[in-house]
């Protein structure tokens, strides 16, 4: 492919900064976001573990070039399945600045399970910088950050067309790009074909990266949602059961009386 993962790391990098804004609108009526059909929707929905692993290799290779996730760190990788081996080879990947040493100087060292993840940037205004001027969002709470949740995530990145149709009123200015979801955008595509190599052999399309980063971000978003389910339906067969001891003890109490 012609295009780096840095480099795609910083076009995702503007992009989900104007769509958490909102800031760029198609024009017209109101979007209809798509739908998918989430493992974690419902009642008794829980995340993928497969789905989650895939979905941190898509940030990890694409969108941590630019990204940060200040409020994760490596060792909640374990509550995704991987292994504490793993979360520890993957931890010392990176270098964090630590210190200071005895002569009081900071240092850095490669990052160890109980470190926050690495920020791509020392400070709001090297991001920018970098960026245009644009300050890129951190992810961690992106996917909460709109009630469409991950299916917002997915359709723009799922939204890029060659541009916009004949019937359209939107007009594209030099350096941007049509999505159908979001209108002009200042974006080009971040995902491709194969941009990553899934360590589990799943065909890398565009649609699956997305879906898998959009999991992901769900989860980092929300990480305590399957136990949050989980103790209200066992709050709810709780007082199911006080309900029908009420019931059995009101109407023996009510049939010495008679």
């Amino acid at each position: 492919m012609s295009i780096t993962s840095v480099t795609r790391g910083l076009l995702l990098a503007g992009g989900l900064a104007v769509a958490a804004g909102g800031s760029v609108q198609a024009a017209g009526p109101a979007v209809e976001y798509p739908s998918l059909n989430w493992s974690f929707n419902g009642v008794f929905g829980s995340y993928d573990p497969a789905a989650l692993q895939r979905g941190f290799q898509v940030y990890k290779e694409v969108c941590s070039a630019c990204h940060g996730m200040e409020y994760l760190a490596y060792r909640n990788l374990e509550e995704i399945g991987f292994s504490p081996q793993e979360v520890r080879a993957i931890a010392a990947e990176y270098e964090v600045e630590d210190g200071p040493d005895e002569f009081g100087d900071m240092f850095l060292r490669p990052a160890i399970p109980a470190d926050r993840f690495r920020q791509p940037f020392p400070n709001q205004q090297a991001a920018r910088a970098a960026n245009g001027g644009a300050y890129p969002t951190d992810l961690s709470l992106i996917a909460k950050q709109t009630k469409y949740g991950a299916n917002y995530i997915y359709a723009v990145l799922t939204g890029y067309e060659d541009e916009p149709p004949p019937d359209s009123d939107v007009t594209l200015a030099p350096g941007q790009y049509y999505n159908k979801y979001k209108g002009a955008f200042g974006m080009a595509q971040p995902l491709w074909p194969d941009s990553v190599e899934y360590a589990d052999g799943t065909p890398a399309t565009v649609s699956q990266m997305s879906q898998d980063v959009s999991h992901f971000l769900m989860w980092a978003a929300e990480p305590h949602m399957e136990t949050r389910k989980q103790t209200g339906i066992k709050a709810i067969i709780f007082l199911l059961i006080f309900t029908g001891i009420l019931y059995a003890v009101k109407r023996k109490v009510w049939s010495d009386l008679k």
